[in-house]
């Protein structure tokens, strides 16, 4: 089975004639993390026969999503059982440009992608499945460094949904939940992969993804 790839947004921006290109949105809700966009003249109401789709892309099922920035669109999909696999695509024309993946076995209810990237300068950041966390340079293709959030502090047997976690990218850190017995919060230097603090395991934080506030 496979899921489609479709982007409203630049459709929209298109038909009301107001810009050529639809603003970033590098993270998980947005640029400000908040689920809104400054964008202003955004259609209220769709055509009636609904927009026109301007391209597609096939991916593997799941629940995760894509971000946009500089004309590409990240995406971190998974081939379940077998590996994740972070792709990025023109965002004018649907061409995939790269794609890295890397081994992450196994499966878990409700099986497939269930995290959104975040990019930060030449960087994309991602969580995968199994507690894999990767930073990539979105200009050799190749990652920078990995961590892994679950079994680096203390995790074994995955969750019933497996991991869940969209990174958070603030100043010189990223920051993430590890869901872990050991940790809760995490801090990383973002360019080296560092642990800078850590907190106490929070309790039941399992499925939510860091925010400033």
């Amino acid at each position: 089975m496979k899921n489609k790839l479709f982007f409203a947004t630049k459709i929209l921006l298109v038909a009301s004639a107001i810009q050529l290109y639809a603003q970033d949105w590098p993270q998980y809700q947005g640029p400000k993390r908040n689920g809104t966009s400054d964008q202003k003249g955004i259609l209220r109401t769709w055509p009636e026969k609904g927009p026109e789709i301007l391209w597609t892309a096939d991916l593997g099922i799941g629940f995760g999503g894509p971000v946009i920035k500089d004309g590409k669109v990240y995406l971190l999909d998974r081939n379940d059982q077998v590996n994740d696999i972070m792709r990025c695509f023109d965002f004018n024309t649907g061409a995939e440009l790269w794609r890295y993946s890397y081994d992450a076995p196994g499966t878990a209810m409700f099986p497939g992608s269930r995290s959104v990237p975040a990019v930060d300068g030449n960087f994309v950041y991602s969580c995968g499945h199994n507690g894999d966390l990767y930073c990539i340079d979105i200009n050799t293709h190749n990652p920078v460094w990995n961590k892994n959030i679950w079994k680096d502090f203390g995790g074994q047997e995955l969750p019933i949904w497996a991991i869940t976690q969209c990174p958070l990218i603030y100043g010189d850190l990223l920051l993430i939940l590890s869901q872990a017995p050991e940790a809760g919060v995490v801090a990383y230097n973002k360019l080296t992969g560092d642990v800078v603090w850590k907190t106490p395991n929070l309790g039941n934080e399992t499925y939510a993804s860091p925010a400033i506030v």
